[in-house]
């Protein structure tokens, strides 16, 4: 992880979602069905943003962050606050953070990315991504080409990315 931080972006797929939607492929219920809980996660975990639903037009829309990974045992999949995940970062060696954007207003929800996080066990430093770290291998420079993904959601429910290089 510490050489390789990858932050993956599903930008491309929400577009997909609303373009369909709009064109009336997609109906509103199969788009805003967030569950009880992640409503929940967002009324409680959630750090609101000043971006509008995309689907609603009314209601703001809230990060939920959530934490997988076997170091976190029994608390994995907990939904978390920005800061209980910098706290986490600096005391477990490896995690991986998932970002959904919920509207609390309609119910849409959207996995806008992911990303990991935590101590680099060979440095003892916080593995905090940034910009220049995405696409670094060890001992090149940073790569300034711009990096998309594309997702898709399987039959089985598990999203597979695929990036390009533009």
């Amino acid at each position: 992880m510490s050489a390789q931080h990858q932050v993956v972006d599903y930008s491309l797929r929400k577009r997909a979602v609303l373009r369909d939607h709009g064109r009336g492929l997609v109906a509103t219920g199969e788009i805003c069905d967030a569950s009880p809980y992640l409503r929940s996660a967002a009324r409680f975990h959630g750090e609101p943003t000043d971006q509008r639903c995309p689907v609603c037009r009314r209601a703001h829309l809230t990060l939920v962050h959530f934490a997988y990974g076997e170091a976190l045992r029994q608390s994995a999949g907990q939904a978390r606050r920005l800061a209980e995940l910098a706290e986490l970062a600096a005391t477990v060696d490896e995690f991986l953070v998932y970002v959904v954007e919920v509207c609390r207003g309609c119910g849409w929800n959207h996995l806008r990315e992911h990303y990991p996080r935590g101590k680099n066990p060979d440095t003892g430093d916080e593995g905090v991504p940034t910009s220049a770290d995405i696409g670094r291998r060890r001992g090149e420079r940073p790569d300034r080409r711009v990096r998309t993904t594309t997702s898709k959601v399987g039959r089985d429910g598990v999203i597979a990315t695929a990036g390009c290089d533009e």
